[in-house]
């Protein structure tokens, strides 16, 4: 019998039994009543990135988003604030917005009915009010307004959810890893970040933790991206005039082995890690005029000094965002079932810093993320096909045994010497067993 007839949801033994100490089982990966459990389960208890405050400058101005499910509004409120809101009206569940962003006068609308409501999501006005007249209205579930997630929170212009009312507070969950978004709003003068250039997206027709895995690979660079290293190589070698700024981004993938081994890396509690955190390919950038001495003048010159020399490969908010605090970008995993991903790309203008800045995180995310793209396309082409053949007959387990000692299972946060360890990996499905436990609804 395959290990898809058991029957999970009632089965938690049988729902722990697919991550073991150094392999997992393909279920995890293939299964949609596994992604239907992750749902209701870990990503309803994890903190998901909603947007960024930059995008909503004004009363009124929103985005939409969908968080593996649940679609939400994020809104600026009339006393400055962000707010959070399920974006389905309370009376029968119609969509109250439908544009991915835009600008509410006044009051949020129902299309349907006609219910209002503010931004704070409290009920404003009703179509027919005299109807309700004497009926109780007043104490039901819909006059409280629109549902909203258990948690939002707003850390240096990003804002997360959380969608149950169970689950760690932000700051718990979240831990060390905050001083990542730290390191990219403190590369502003100011201590601001603003989204620019719009967002790259892709549809995936992979599990997000291959996505998510992979973010924590470095021994794939040398051989999926090698024919792009290999040719951004050759260009810098036969043509004078080549993007100088192109090929620094794209000549690091070719980096060898012991490169990436000695960048070094951190696991987390909750899933979250750092890869790169002595170097990574991101390092070597060139320099821009004064703009050492900016951030000098604004932070002086010791925390400028740490902000410029932390440029790890990749920290991971698991579980389903990453970013480079240079370039600024952070990407986004919208998982839509089991089989499907969707990727979102930000880059980020740190405010009053060097444009050059901006145009270095656009550029790395055309030349690297693009599903057109020389590096995008091999990530793209390997997952999708990972995808299709765990489906198939034969070994039912992935190994993620490299560099893998017992000493880890009893340290969350954990320094790790080698960047090519697949303890980080590890690290992200210890996360999954225990976010993926029944809440305490279901197990009373």
């Amino acid at each position: 019998m395959s290990k898809n007839d058991v029957g999970y949801r009632s089965d938690p033994q049988a729902l722990q039994g697919l991550v073991e100490a150094t392999q997992v089982h393909r279920d995890v990966y293939i299964s949609e009543e596994i992604f239907q459990l992750e749902r209701e389960r870990l990503f309803a208890r994890s903190w998901l990135y909603v947007g960024h405050a930059s995008q909503v400058p004004e009363t009124g101005d929103y985005i939409t988003v969908d968080l593996v499910g649940t679609p939400v509004i994020m809104i600026r409120h009339a006393d400055g604030g962000v707010r959070v809101l399920i974006n389905r009206c309370a009376h029968k569940g119609a969509r109250l917005l439908s544009e991915p962003s835009g600008k509410v006068p006044r009051l949020l609308r129902c299309p349907y009915h006609a219910w209002s409501f503010d931004f704070d999501g409290r009920l404003r006005g009703v179509s027919l009010k005299a109807g309700y007249e004497g009926t109780g209205f007043e104490h039901s579930v819909a006059a409280q307004g629109l549902s909203q997630p258990g948690g939002v929170a707003e850390y240096r212009g990003f804002v997360f959810a959380r969608l149950s009312q169970e689950g760690a507070d932000f700051h718990g969950f979240f831990g060390p890893a905050l001083k990542a978004l730290d390191n990219m709003a403190d590369r502003s003068p100011v201590g601001e970040l603003q989204v620019a250039g719009g967002c790259v997206r892709a549809e995936i027709h992979c599990n997000w933790k291959m996505y998510i895995e992979n973010i924590n690979d470095s021994v794939h660079p040398i051989s999926t991206h090698e024919s792009a290293s290999g040719t951004a190589g050759k260009i810098s070698q036969e043509f004078s005039d080549a993007n100088p700024a192109a090929l620094e981004q794209l000549l690091p993938f070719g980096a060898g082995y012991d490169f990436y081994s000695k960048m070094g890396a951190r696991t987390l509690p909750n899933g979250h890690s750092i890869l790169g955190t002595e170097f990574s390919i991101h390092s070597a950038y060139s320099d821009i005029p004064n703009y050492q001495q900016q951030l000098e003048q604004a932070h002086g010159p010791e925390r400028a000094g740490e902000i410029l020399s932390f440029s790890p490969q990749n920290v991971v908010f698991y579980p389903s965002m990453a970013s480079k605090g240079s370039p600024q970008i952070i990407r986004v995993l919208r998982p839509v079932s089991a089989n499907l991903t969707r990727l979102e790309v930000w880059s980020f203008q740190p405010k009053g810093a060097p444009e050059v800045l901006l145009k270095r995180g656009l550029m790395y995310s055309r030349l690297v993320f693009s599903p057109m793209s020389v590096v995008g396309h091999d990530d793209v082409h390997l997952f999708e096909s990972q995808q299709s053949s765990l489906a198939s007959a034969g070994n039912p387990w992935v190994n993620l045994q490299r560099q893998f000692t017992l000493a880890e299972l009893d340290q969350e946060d954990n320094s790790l010497a080698d960047g090519n360890s697949e303890a980080l990996m590890r690290n992200q499905f210890r996360a999954w067993q225990a976010l993926m436990q029944p809440d305490t609804k279901e197990s009373s």
